[in-house]
């Protein structure tokens, strides 16, 4: 039974894995808090569903969900925080959440009005429901998608972060802005990247949660972008190895907190954890030097 437990513990900390990856790349760089991450999960959802249910393959739907999450994540960037890095402002932070708030407002509203505040479904058989035993465990077919998906998005990420030469301005640019300047390196260029990144992770979380529960709805992405700021407190702020790790922890917990208690005390262990997390490393497990958010440089 704890076996089995671990086992979709593992599965949905990959899901959390992803979407907190694509949170803290975004703080990584910028050092600001995107709040419209959830609304970008959610338009991954919509378009993956879409895509199927214009009669494509699931294998079509998940990188034309990823890439369309992508995109209206740099269309965020445009919008609510190239203005602001413009602007010396005293409180540069808050304004960035706040007009990433308006801006997740903004992709919400479109996503009700499309849906009609409907909760949507993939057609039947979009994923098979036959599920195997694989050492005395009930593994489906989903489950194993899911895992692949964010065993295959986490390593295309960190490949493209330490081994390409895009990669390494990123990291330049998130240890030193400046030097990166002065270096040559676009900025601008940089943001846009790792929106997308940030997007187009976003969006295969969103496509795996829309076919786990079979559910897509214009507000799915909310509950998500507060597990995953759990996952990255506990990580540690713009730590990639930190949020997937804290994504990890934040599955595992949730999968056996719903097998051996009460529903009602699942999201209560997650926060005691996150307590006691914050009691003894306030800054996290892999916790990074927090650096001058860009939107304070003119």
């Amino acid at each position: 039974m704890i076996a089995q437990q671990l086992l979709n513990g593992l599965v949905l900390g990959g899901v959390y894995a992803l979407f907190a990856l694509g949170f803290t790349l975004i703080f990584g760089i910028h050092r600001i808090m995107n709040m419209a991450h959830g609304a970008v999960f959610m338009t991954g959802a919509f378009i993956g569903l879409y895509t199927v249910r214009a009669g494509m393959p699931l294998w079509v739907a998940l990188p034309v969900a990823m890439v369309g999450a992508g995109l209206v994540s740099i269309l965020i960037e445009m919008i609510a925080f190239k203005p602001l890095r413009k602007l010396a402002l005293a409180d540069a932070e808050l304004a960035s959440i706040i007009s990433s708030i308006g801006a997740g407002l903004i992709v919400l509203s479109i996503g009700q009005y499309v849906s009609k505040t409907e909760t949507m479904r993939f057609p039947f058989g979009t994923v098979s429901v036959q599920a195997m035993e694989v050492l005395g465990l009930r593994v489906t077919m989903l489950q194993l998608l899911m895992l692949a998906v964010a065993v295959l998005g986490v390593g295309l990420l960190a490949f493209y972060l330490y081994r390409t030469a895009q990669g390494r301005q990123i990291r330049a640019v998130a240890g030193n802005y400046r030097a990166a300047q002065l270096l040559g390196v676009n900025p601008d260029a940089i943001f846009y990247q790792t929106f997308f990144l940030s997007g187009a992770l976003a969006g295969a979380a969103g496509v795996m949660v829309g076919l786990a529960f079979n559910a897509v709805q214009f507000l799915m992405g909310e509950p998500f972008l507060l597990k995953a700021f759990v996952a990255i407190i506990i990580g540690g702020l713009g730590s990639v190895p930190g949020a997937l790790i804290g994504g990890l922890v934040l599955g595992l917990l949730q999968s056996l907190s719903a097998a051996y208690l009460p529903s009602l005390l699942v999201d209560a262990v997650i926060f005691m954890l996150l307590f006691v997390i914050l009691m003894i490393r306030p800054d996290g497990l892999f916790a990074q030097a927090v650096l001058e958010s860009p939107t304070k440089r003119v």
